[in-house]
C-alpha cells in the first residue's frame, strides 16, 4: 500500500462516522451502504476498528433488501433517542466526559484554541458545538488532507489534538454508546471511532514522539 493509498484509507475511516454521527443518517448515505459501495478492510488493524466493522456488516447484512428510505427513518428515531431527546443518553460531546470543566462550559475555548491554531474554521453548516464529535473529526479530516499535501506540521498539530482531546473520552464515549443501545450502525461508528483515533495515535507517532 503507497503514500497516496494509506491517505485515502485514513480520509474513509473518518468520513464514516462522521457521516453517522453528523445528524440522523441520510438515505443517500444508507443506499450506499446496503449496495455494497462502501469497502471494508479485510486486513485487522486494531481491535476496536475490527469490532466496528464486525457491526457494519452485521447491519448491511440484516437489511439486505430493504427500502433505503424505511431503514433511514428507523434509524433516526433511534438516533434522536440516543443524542438528541431531552435527557439523552449518550452525549458525543468532549467536555462532557472531562473532568475540568463542565458540559459545554470552558474546554469549547481550549478545543477553539487548538482549531485556531492550525489555521482551521468550522464551516458554517456545522451548527453543533465546536466539541461534537463529528466537528471534531472534521477537523481531524482537515489535519490528514494537509499532510497529504506534504505540509509536516500538520502532523505537529494532529499530535496536540489527539494529546489533549479525542484519546482523553473516546474510550468513556464508547462505553456509553454500547450500554444504551443495540443498534449496529451506530456500535460500528463508535467503534470505528475510537479505532481510528487509537491508528492515528501510533502512526503520528512515527512522526511526532509524545
Amino acid at each position: 500500500m503507497n503514500d497516496d493509498d494509506i491517505y485515502t484509507a485514513r480520509l474513509e475511516l473518518v468520513d464514516f462516522p462522521i457521516e453517522v454521527f453528523w445528524d440522523t443518517p441520510r438515505e443517500e448515505f444508507i443506499e450506499k451502504l446496503l449496495a455494497g459501495d462502501v469497502l471494508i478492510p479485510e486486513k485487522d488493524v486494531n481491535e476496536q476498528l475490527t469490532t466496528g466493522f464486525r457491526h457494519l456488516r452485521s447491519f448491511i447484512d440484516d437489511h439486505e433488501g430493504e427500502d433505503p428510505a424505511a431503514v433511514a427513518d428507523d434509524l433516526a428515531g433511534e438516533y434522536t433517542r440516543l443524542f438528541a431527546a431531552p435527557r439523552p443518553p449518550v452525549l458525543p460531546h468532549e467536555t462532557y466526559y472531562r473532568d475540568d470543566t463542565d458540559l459545554l462550559g470552558e474546554g469549547l475555548a481550549e478545543v477553539e484554541a487548538s482549531y485556531a491554531a492550525a489555521g482551521w474554521k468550522r464551516p458554517e453548516e456545522y451548527p453543533e458545538e465546536s466539541d461534537f464529535i463529528a466537528v471534531e473529526l472534521a477537523f481531524l479530516r482537515w489535519v490528514i488532507e494537509r499532510q497529504q499535501q506534504g505540509q509536516e506540521e500538520a502532523f505537529g498539530y494532529e499530535r496536540v489534538f489527539l494529546d489533549n482531546h479525542l484519546l482523553g473520552w473516546k474510550d468513556a464515549f464508547l462505553a456509553d454508546l454500547v450500554d444504551n443501545t443495540e443498534e449496529d450502525l451506530f456500535l460500528a461508528a463508535g467503534y470505528v471511532f475510537a479505532g481510528l483515533v487509537e491508528f492515528e495515535d501510533e502512526l503520528v507517532a512515527q512522526m511526532v514522539p509524545n
